[in-house]
């Protein structure tokens, strides 16, 4: 018998014990919730029954720009809207999440991240939710294309004074730089941030396949957004693409929403990677989780936003961005991409934890809804706390 204090009320569920954390063999195990009052015991099920619902770590988002009307990267951000973002998301059973702060000034760039130190400072939730910050430029290329939707105005080559000061600001929070490799200065610094104990990652870059051997080398472990940040026309057989598809050394973070890629390139690069190497990131922005409509955004413009969650620039067929969370990405990964539910686990739970370093103390109670094609959060627990608890539609 397991002893399991997770601080849970009565259930009365039959559970699936997922175990994709490395903490021992307990994949396929049935388990029977005891209840003890303000306490659950787990203790093997003698029965063969097919379980109601599913108990995990919570979902790990490396790539959250914003959602649910939060802008991560806004001037008006503040403690109580990290907060509020972390309550919302802990509602979709993500309980560790990376704020991605994205290039702007260095001015704004400095404000972002004292705003997220003081919020983990202060905040108790957004300190145990927020594992880290992700620093997605201002070391990208400038060409257009590959630099996306980042301001050419403040892109910078590596610096790594410059990146002190950002790290200073961000009380030492600063776990994943995105960056190019190919800019002056940037395996040098790579090499430098991977001593520092931060993750290099590429992105919006169109570094040949002789550099991204080099900054692999140097000590990047990541691609992020692959398949995305990178201009419409490539060439067919050298490109920046391929290269990091084919680099073993590279994890590679994928937006599989649906609308970033394509079925069939979402299938090549789950096929070359494999589930072992690939992270699923929502890159979701201040428009997720809102209603459908036109929308005015500070980066964008006027964008318009579908029900399906496609986020496009008004009466064009471009993408503006991301605007669906992990866990709707998960669920279309289940029912559209056919990825059985123990990978989309791997994909979006252990592997970016992994990497990360990050095991908490998270537990997330949700089960399948065949007829909604969704994923259903019915309970998160935190640290030992209930958190979010769904009172509709559940006997939690």
């Amino acid at each position: 018998m397991m002893r399991a204090d997770f601080g849970l009320s009565a259930l009365g569920y039959n559970f699936y014990m997922t175990d994709l954390f490395a903490f021992d063999s307990l994949t396929g195990l049935h388990w029977r919730v005891i209840d003890e009052g303000d306490r659950v015991q787990l203790a093997p099920a003698d029965g063969s029954t097919v379980p109601d619902c599913y108990l995990m770590q919570g979902f790990c988002d490396l790539q959250i720009n914003g959602a649910f009307g939060v802008d991560v990267n806004a001037p008006d951000l503040t403690i109580a809207g990290l907060r509020c973002l972390c309550e919302r998301l802990l509602a979709e059973g993500v309980t560790a999440w990376l704020p991605t702060v994205i290039t702007a000034s260095t001015d704004a760039i400095l404000r972002q991240l004292s705003i997220v130190r003081a919020a983990c400072e202060q905040d108790e939730l957004c300190a145990a939710c927020i594992a880290g910050i992700h620093l997605e430029g201002p070391f990208l290329s400038p060409q257009e294309g590959a630099r996306g939707a980042h301001d050419a105005h403040f892109l910078l080559s590596p610096d790594l004074s410059l990146f002190d000061r950002f790290q200073a600001a961000a009380g030492g929070r600063i776990c994943l730089v995105t960056l190019a490799p190919e800019l002056h200065g940037a395996l040098a610094f790579i090499r430098s941030l991977a001593e520092r104990g931060v993750i290099p990652a590429i992105g919006h870059s169109l570094a040949d396949e002789n550099t991204l051997q080099q900054a692999v080398a140097a000590g990047a472990r990541l691609s992020t957004h692959l398949g995305n940040g990178l201009p419409a026309l490539l060439p067919r057989h050298h490109n920046p693409f391929l290269y990091q598809l084919a680099e073993d050394g590279l994890m590679a973070g994928v937006i599989f929403d649906g609308h970033h890629l394509p079925p069939a390139l979402r299938r090549i690069i789950l096929r070359a990677k494999g589930e072992e190497r690939l992270i699923m990131v929502s890159d979701a922005t201040r428009l997720t989780g809102m209603p459908p409509g036109r929308y005015s955004e500070a980066v964008g413009g006027e964008v318009e936003l579908s029900a399906d969650g496609r986020l496009s620039l008004a009466g064009t067929p471009y993408l503006a961005g991301a605007a669906r969370t992990l866990t709707q990405d998960a669920a279309l990964m289940l029912f559209e991409d056919d990825i059985p539910l123990a990978s989309v686990l791997r994909m979006t739970v252990e592997n970016p934890r992994r990497l990360l370093g990050c095991q908490s103390g998270s537990l997330v109670l949700f089960s399948i809804d065949e007829a909604a094609r969704s994923i259903h959060i019915h309970l998160t627990a935190l640290q030992g706390k209930v958190c979010y608890r769904n009172e509709q539609g559940t006997n939690l």
